[in-house]
């Protein structure tokens, strides 16, 4: 850890850098329903938000599970801030490599909830 990070409290997560993101992780992480919804949730709020923010009916190592897939295949980034981990989507990193990818699945997600009822 360095000492920055020390002296702020934060810890640094593993983040694939821009030119590591691969498609096919990226449409993996989106293909699970939870991840998806944490996506959702993530797009339609600006700011970052904490883990538990999200009400996932799974248990706490699954929904775990869940941002590690989505911040190891470069969807999300996790920073802590203190001893919450905020989530923050990668939309401009996503958004220039697969111009229109995220806005298509996001509203194909949108269309979907809405006929179903969700």
């Amino acid at each position: 850890m360095t000492t920055a990070a020390r002296a702020n409290g934060s810890r640094d997560l593993p983040h694939p850098a821009l030119e590591e993101i691969r498609l096919e992780s990226v449409l993996h992480a989106l293909s699970d329903p939870m991840r998806l919804q944490v996506v959702r949730e993530l797009a339609a709020d600006a700011d970052e938000l904490s883990c538990s923010h999200f009400d996932l009916p799974v248990t706490k190592s699954t929904t775990t599970h869940h941002f590690r897939v989505l911040r190891e295949s470069g969807v999300i980034r996790q920073v802590y801030r203190g001893t919450a981990k905020m989530n923050g989507l990668r939309r401009d990193d996503l958004d220039d490599l697969f111009p229109g990818l995220l806005d298509g699945i996001l509203a194909a997600a949108a269309r979907q909830a809405a006929r179903l009822g969700r």
